[in-house]
């Protein structure tokens, strides 16, 4: 299910899926969606939230998988991956597309006013606290404390914007 605020605006060229299987995608109030982003039903039933004023640039890949929550004010550079969701691979006789997936590490949360630079990847159990920076080229797997700049694959605290 598709929910769209009247004030969000999204390219034509962005490609938003409608789930099959439930999952609920909610574009909230004065969101920009930029051209080339792909939102893709996959990997699991969970939703995908886009909270009020928030920026995806283009290139930018959600997968739905166990959910992703996108807070308030958020800002989404260009290329960057969402993966909230794990294929299973543990029988190596079995190919692992025929495995299904891994059980929810949580999804991925991102609470308001964060900045996540260009080509980073955030994986299931992904959790970025409030003002938090994701550096460009980042893959973020855990916990990111609220005002926290952090970068590296994997991200790792550089320096705080304030301590909270």
């Amino acid at each position: 299910m598709l929910v769209i605020a009247k004030t969000a605006r999204i390219s034509p060229l962005a490609d938003i899926e409608d789930s099959v299987r439930g999952s609920k995608i909610v574009v909230g109030e004065g969101v920009m969606i930029d051209s080339f982003v792909k939102v893709k039903p996959a990997g699991g039933s969970g939703d995908v939230v886009f909270g009020a004023g928030s920026y995806v640039n283009s290139g930018c890949v959600f997968y739905t998988g166990h959910g992703i929550t996108i807070g308030e004010k958020v800002l989404i550079a260009a290329n960057c991956t969402f993966a909230p969701t794990n294929h299973e691979f543990a029988d190596p006789d079995r190919p692992i597309r025929d495995q299904g997936f891994q059980p929810s590490r949580g999804g991925i949360v991102i609470e308001d006013d964060v900045w996540i630079g260009a080509n980073c990847v955030l994986l299931d159990g992904a959790r970025i606290g409030r003002g938090a920076v994701v550096a460009a080229g980042s893959v973020v797997r855990g916990e990111v404390p609220a005002y926290a700049v952090v970068a590296g694959v994997p991200a790792t605290l550089r320096r705080w914007r304030k301590v909270p």
